[in-house]
């Protein structure tokens, strides 16, 4: 007899999570982007050009981050897992909101932003329990430390993990992103064809594509009924009351 495996909830999650804790996004009429341009603070190129003022840049986003803290969405997912569920989580956002709300299985797409790396070698990577990084700050190799975030131009290193676990998925929960950023958009063609989409989004209705299920609330209110449901009935399913939304 085959053995049976346990469910496997794969969320991803973008920044309209993170938003409800009061981390500033990028993309919004008021966000990030529309004072620091993408080419000054988040390339390569600004790098070579100004490291200083990449690293003020990031050091100001890792002062938002520890400020933050986790809102009911985050909590939600965790207490999923905690409650027996298989949650994995893989994340375009650069804080640790998910880990610190107990989340254990959290892959981050675009980098850490409270861990540094070398320059020269993205292997060695150190954690930034206080403070920022400064000019002269070097790994073991004697290279410049750089924030671990992937910048535009830059290959996204975890793309193949994070395809790999939304081929496993039973269901696929999106949460609060655009799905305009690639490579990330492009993870909903992994998902097996037999495995339900729900997206969590203001916006849902606009965003999702054929045959996903949306719910047009915020993160915070979307996630935990979704939760709470999955946790009563002890299984992972679409609810009736939410295929209507199709």
């Amino acid at each position: 007899m085959a053995e049976q495996r346990e469910p496997h909830l794969v969320v991803l999650t973008g920044a309209g999570i993170s938003a409800e804790s009061g981390i500033q996004t990028f993309r919004a009429a008021d966000g990030l982007w529309a004072d620091h341009p993408i080419e000054e603070v988040a390339t390569p190129e600004a790098w070579d050009r100004d490291p200083e003022r990449v690293l003020r840049f990031y050091d100001a986003r890792r002062d938002q981050v520890r400020r933050a803290r986790p809102n009911a969405a985050h909590k939600a997912l965790a207490q999923l897992e905690s409650r027996g569920f298989r949650v994995s989580v893989i994340t375009q956002n650069i804080d640790d909101l998910h880990e610190r709300a107990g989340s254990r299985r959290v892959l981050h797409l675009h980098g850490e932003i409270l861990m540094a790396r070398s320059s020269v070698d993205p292997r060695m990577r150190y954690p930034l329990r206080r403070g920022g990084i400064r000019l002269g700050d070097v790994c073991d190799k004697g290279s410049q430390l750089r924030p671990d975030v992937v910048w535009f131009g830059e290959a996204v290193p975890h793309f193949a993990d994070a395809c790999a676990l939304v081929a496993e998925a039973d269901l696929l929960l999106v949460v609060g992103t655009s799905l305009a950023v690639m490579p990330a958009a492009s993870l909903l063609h992994q998902a097996p064809l037999e495995a339900p989409c729900v997206l969590v989004d203001p916006e849902a209705a606009a965003l999702a594509p054929p045959g996903v299920t949306r719910i047009s609330r915020p993160a915070g209110e979307g996630v935990p009924p979704l939760v709470r449901h999955w946790q009563r009935e002890g299984r992972l399913w679409v609810p009736e009351t939410l295929l209507e939304a199709r």
